[in-house]
């Protein structure tokens, strides 16, 4: 008898390859991982007939465009992939009896909030990215009953491109670097993401909503990058500043802290601590390097 079918769509990327690799540890499923090019999940057709080969009895859409400067002048772009592409793939889970776990962030809040933000809190994007990941939430849990949105916060992993690897890069290169202080939130490991998806599946309960995922703990992105800076022993000097000093062509939330009561009651979650997964993370990439 074959095992049920996982689909992981937009398997290239950093959740994407984490997932792959965690994927072992949950032998009682296949698992089918689709690229882009593989999927083009902006195709109503070419979904149906991945749904329909492989039967799957979840979906994670790992896809997204997540340039969030390049968004402000790509906004269709930004809407095909975060917006559209999401309610053809969440349609098509409701047509087959597939379960749809859907990845968002915490741009959809305005960052104006001075507490962890939970899932019922108004939402306000302030950029373009932002708007289409919230278009992408509202339209999965329109079309599909059986969908579960995880939020999350400033993702890196030792694979792809993100502030980890553009830090230590810049430090290579530069004696003194500018990070941007008064913006907070988490970070998030995407190992630790991609660990957590398989824990909901494999609790053996669905329970469909919007749920907030990110590490531990309360940080700046100057004190992130201190932190990378300490433990990978460069002596770059990292100086603050504020935001006003760094404009960007998307404006960012200034705080986005998550508030993850709601994960950790439904499905025990144990949230590492930004700092150790921080560690593990560099420590993975040494072993790549090597």
């Amino acid at each position: 008898m074959s095992k049920p079918t996982i689909v992981v769509t937009g398997s290239s990327g950093q959740l994407g390859r984490e997932l792959r690799d965690a994927s072992v540890n949950l032998s009682e499923y296949q698992f089918i991982f689709a690229t882009r090019q593989e999927l083009p999940i902006e195709e109503p057709e070419q979904v149906r007939l991945v749904f329909q080969r492989y039967q799957p009895v979840y979906c994670i859409n790992c896809a997204a465009y997540t340039a969030v400067d390049k968004a402000e002048s790509e906004r269709d772009r930004a809407f095909l992939v975060n917006a559209e592409s999401v309610g053809i793939q969440s349609g098509t889970c409701q047509q087959f009896g597939t379960k749809l776990l859907h990845i968002s962030t915490d741009y959809v809040f305005d960052g104006n909030s001075a507490v962890p933000l939970k899932e019922t809190d108004p939402t306000g994007p302030i950029n373009v990215y932002g708007a289409s990941k919230l278009e992408g939430e509202r339209l999965a849990l329109l079309n599909n009953d059986d969908t579960l949105i995880l939020r999350t916060s400033w993702v890196y992993s030792a694979y792809g491109n993100n502030f980890v690897k553009t830090m230590i890069r810049l430090m290579g290169e530069r004696p003194s670097l500018n990070v941007i202080n008064d913006q907070v939130g988490s970070p998030t490991y995407a190992a630790d993401l991609a660990r957590m998806i398989l824990q909901i599946i494999a609790a053996g309960k669905f329970i469909p909503g919007i749920y907030h995922y990110s590490n531990e703990g309360e940080i700046s992105w100057f004190d992130f990058a201190s932190a990378i800076r300490d433990l990978t022993g460069s002596s770059c000097e990292i100086r603050p500043i504020p935001t006003s000093q760094y404009p960007t062509p998307a404006r960012r939330p200034r705080f986005s802290l998550l508030d993850k009561t709601k994960i950790k009651s439904v499905y025990a979650a144990q949230i590492p601590f930004w700092r150790d997964s921080l560690e593990k993370c560099l420590s993975q990439m040494k072993k790549q390097e090597a």
